[in-house]
């Protein structure tokens, strides 16, 4: 028992010495009751396909970088914090949809059951984000379309599919604005197009623009994906045609204005899709002189932004991050994640139903140019604020192929050549 008695007081004059040597219990300071408590971290996963390989890589590779740099700048920058003190920050999931429509929904079905993705972005191309969506629906989860323009996703009464682009109804329509504004004359086109969704969307959209306008359509024909020889289609051009217009992705419209030179087809106007914004189109030399095409964004465009960086600011940060050129797919990547940074932000949390009414509610400027989305039964989620920049191959004072904006006027760095041949 005594021994019992002296372990006992051993342990409680140990005791006391510890709790003599840690000090008593700091006061709290009334002047510091207002520092930020401790932060819980919260990692939100956005989920996408992208164009590893296959006919969209070029495009695909662009938007996916541009998406990155927002992610990481976002991350890097501390998070997002939300109203009960946590900060989201963010992690991605993505797998190669080799530019195939058949292997999306099987790809955005894993994203959602399996990788548990809280938020979804879409593939490049509206094939692509067509069949992504009808999955982002049916699981109920958010997705911000990106590189995607067709109008006809909007149209199926899905309610939480968002889209970034300027629709495909409105992708060509200021190519024949600019040439009604330096030609009053010009009234017989050719319309030639890919055979997809994105681009037979464009082209039936400015075939019915263009006759609204007074025009003549005198060719209106498509080519199948994965063309390479033109020659057959370029043999069918009126040669009394003022202007040909259409085409595709990247790799065809290149070759198409490759085959054009080569074929020595005389149109006063070319204005081809998604090809000529892109730096690499340049590689085909003479053959681009001249071409105008339709750009989601351009580096020389100076919008204003209320919020997110400067175009000046993302295009420094892009370069060094790529070492290269942002393209306006790249750009269109990084306001994707602006648009999903603003609804959280303006949710103040990572419920669902409130991110969807935020985003129902966006009007902002971004270096990308103004966003807003539709919200009517009819078309919801269609993009209503932004609007189509048009470049033209043109050279500088070294005779250096360079592009210039030419539409709209108030946009403009030079003015358009016209003839183009």
């Amino acid at each position: 028992m005594n021994r019992t008695l002296s372990t006992l007081m051993s342990m409680l004059v140990l005791a006391s010495l510890l709790l003599t040597a840690c000090g008593a219990p700091a006061a709290v300071d009334p002047a510091k009751t207002n520092e930020a408590p401790n932060v819980v971290g919260k990692t939100v996963v956005i989920g996408f396909t992208a164009s590893l390989t296959g006919k969209l890589n070029v495009e695909s590779t662009r938007q996916n970088n541009g998406f990155k740099l927002w992610m990481d700048q976002v991350n890097a920058a501390g998070g997002i914090k939300l109203t009960d003190g946590s900060v989201v920050k963010f992690a991605s999931k993505f797998y190669d949809d080799e530019s195939k429509t058949d292997r999306v929904q099987e790809l955005y079905t894993k994203l959602v059951t399996e990788d548990k993705a809280d938020f979804l972005l879409s593939p490049y191309s509206s094939g692509l984000a067509d069949a992504s969506a009808v999955i982002a629906e049916q699981y109920g989860k958010i997705m911000i379309t990106t590189g995607a323009a067709s109008d006809g996703t909007y149209k199926k009464g899905y309610t939480l599919v968002y889209q970034a682009y300027t629709p495909a109804s409105r992708y060509l329509t200021g190519a024949l604005d600019a040439l009604a504004n330096v030609d009053g004359n010009a009234k017989k086109l050719a319309v030639i197009h890919e055979n997809d969704k994105f681009s037979s969307d464009v082209a039936t959209a400015l075939k019915s623009y263009a006759e609204n306008k007074g025009y003549q359509i005198a060719m209106f024909e498509g080519y199948d994906t994965g063309t390479t020889d033109f020659a057959p289609i370029i043999n069918k051009i009126p040669a009394d045609v003022d202007a040909v217009m259409g085409g595709g992705h990247f790799a065809d419209g290149q070759q198409f204005a490759k085959a054009m030179s080569e074929k020595g087809v005389k149109a006063k106007f070319i204005s081809l899709l998604v090809a000529p914004p892109e730096p690499k189109f340049a590689e085909i030399g003479a053959a681009a002189l001249g071409v105008v095409g339709p750009s989601q964004w351009e580096p020389s465009a100076a919008f204003k932004p209320d919020f997110g960086p400067t175009g000046a600011d993302f295009i420094t940060a892009y370069k060094t991050a790529f070492n290269e050129e942002p393209s306006y797919h790249a750009a269109g990547g990084y306001v994707a994640g602006l648009i999903l940074q603003k609804a959280i932000e303006m949710a103040g949390s990572l419920d669902m139903a409130a991110i969807k009414t935020a985003l129902d509610a966006t009007v902002m400027i971004t270096f990308f140019g103004p966003i807003k989305f539709d919200t009517s039964a009819e078309a919801h989620g269609l993009q209503t604020g932004h609007e189509m920049i048009f470049i033209q191959w043109q050279k500088d004072a070294s005779g250096a192929l360079i592009k210039q904006v030419i539409w709209p006027l108030a946009g403009k760095s030079a003015d358009l050549i016209y003839p183009a041949r």
